[in-house]
């Protein structure tokens, strides 16, 4: 299990290098949460990284599992070795293109070993293509993409427990509502042209009480139980958001 967040965990590895703010595409996300606390989460679709040149990020690996429920394992995970093995922060250091290039190409082929990613491909002009699937068990939250050592961290999805027997779900990343201006270098343009690439749908299923939720449409019955559909666009200013009530 510890591995299953650290999988989530790499996908910030370019904020943690000091290169990036990873945000969403074109995608197709879905979340299903069971009234037993079982979970599946899916991300399908373009990841964007806006440059982020000089804002001083950590050069600290990321240490331990913070939120899983293991001890961490002592080897490496495979986007740390393979970004150490091709020197990308040497190379990030240099400011060129082809170095910045690789460093992309280093950032997916780590991406494509860690639990979760069925397959992360960079295709050019700081774009990944993703394909992301996990399950587990809501005994503590979940974040996606997370790590504890990035200066900015702007989860795409998050789930919370609240009390005995409350999750919430907030998806901040699949809005443009954030804030970017409270990072260390404001906006920029790269933010602007993330904001205008943002073009998805997130699905919440489950057979959970609904306790409150933020569609306009509200939640549809499904063969899942019910089911709610937010359409993410440029527009979207206030994240997809839903509590329910689970076992406790």
């Amino acid at each position: 299990m510890a591995a299953f967040f650290r999988a989530a965990s790499a996908l910030a590895c370019c904020l943690m290098l000091g290169a990036c703010l990873v945000t969403p595409g074109k995608f197709e996300s879905t979340l299903d949460i069971r009234a037993d606390r079982q979970f599946s989460f899916t991300y399908k679709g373009e990841i964007i990284s806006s440059d982020m040149k000089g804002m001083g990020g950590s050069s600290a690996t990321p240490g331990g599992d913070p939120i899983g429920d293991g001890a961490p394992e002592k080897k490496d995970s495979a986007w740390r070795k393979t970004a150490l093995q091709k020197g990308v922060e040497e190379r990030f250091d240099s400011g060129s293109d082809r170095n910045d290039e690789a460093q992309m190409q280093a950032i997916a082929a780590a991406l494509s070993k860690e639990r979760g990613f069925r397959s992360a491909r960079y295709v050019g002009n700081h774009r990944f293509e993703i394909d992301y699937s996990i399950s587990g068990r809501l005994t503590h939250s979940f974040l996606f993409p997370f790590n504890s050592d990035a200066e900015i961290v702007l989860p795409f999805v998050a789930i919370e427990l609240r009390g005995e027997d409350r999750v919430r779900v907030k998806a901040p990343g699949y809005s443009n509502g954030f804030d970017k201006s409270r990072g260390p270098m404001g906006q920029s343009s790269a933010d602007e042209d993330a904001a205008k690439a943002l073009d998805g749908r997130f699905t919440l299923t489950t057979n959970a009480e609904i306790v409150s939720q933020n569609q306009e449409d509200g939640a549809q019955s499904a063969a899942e139980g019910k089911r709610i559909v937010w359409r993410i666009t440029p527009l979207t200013g206030e994240a997809p958001m839903a509590t329910l009530r689970v076992s406790r």
